[in-house]
C-alpha cells in the first residue's frame, strides 16, 4: 500500500486579507501599500493600511536588497519617510553582518581525534 504524503493543510486567512498596490519611480525603489480588505474584497476600515519599501544598494560585495516597513498613513508620508527607512534597514543589515562575523570568529574548531593537526604521509619519525 502506498504511503500517503503528509502535505500541510494551507489555507488563506480570510480575516487577514490585503490588496497590494505598488508605486515605483523605477530608480530609487518601490513602495507597497497593503490595503486591508474583507473576504469579499471590500475595504476593511477596522484595520490600518500597511506600507513597505524595497530598494537595492550596490556594495563592493555585490547588490544588497533591502526590504523594510514604513510607518505611514498616506503615500506622501511614505515617500517622505522612505530615505530614513532605507537608512534604518541598512544599519540593521550591517549590525546583523557584524553579529554573524562575531559568531563565526568565536566558534572553536576541534581537530579530528588522533590527527594531531598534521596531515600527510611523510617518512620522518620523531623519537
Amino acid at each position: 500500500m502506498a504511503q500517503e504524503s503528509a502535505m500541510p493543510d494551507i489555507q488563506v486567512d480570510r480575516n487577514g486579507l490585503y490588496r497590494e498596490e505598488v508605486f515605483t519611480d523605477r530608480k530609487a525603489g518601490t513602495l507597497r501599500r497593503l490595503v486591508p480588505v474583507t473576504g469579499d474584497g471590500a475595504p476593511d476600515a477596522a484595520r490600518p493600511v500597511l506600507w513597505s519599501g524595497q530598494t537595492q544598494l550596490l556594495t563592493p560585495g555585490g547588490v544588497l536588497p533591502l526590504a523594510f516597513e514604513i510607518d505611514a498613513i498616506t503615500l506622501d508620508e511614505a515617500l517622505t519617510r522612505f530615505p530614513a527607512a532605507v537608512h534604518a534597514a541598512l544599519e540593521q543589515a550591517i549590525e546583523e553582518a557584524r553579529e554573524y562575523r562575531r559568531e563565526s570568529a568565536s566558534r572553536i574548531v576541534v581537530p579530528e581525534a588522533g590527527g594531531g593537526g598534521i596531515t600527510g604521509g611523510g617518512k620522518i619519525k620523531l623519537r
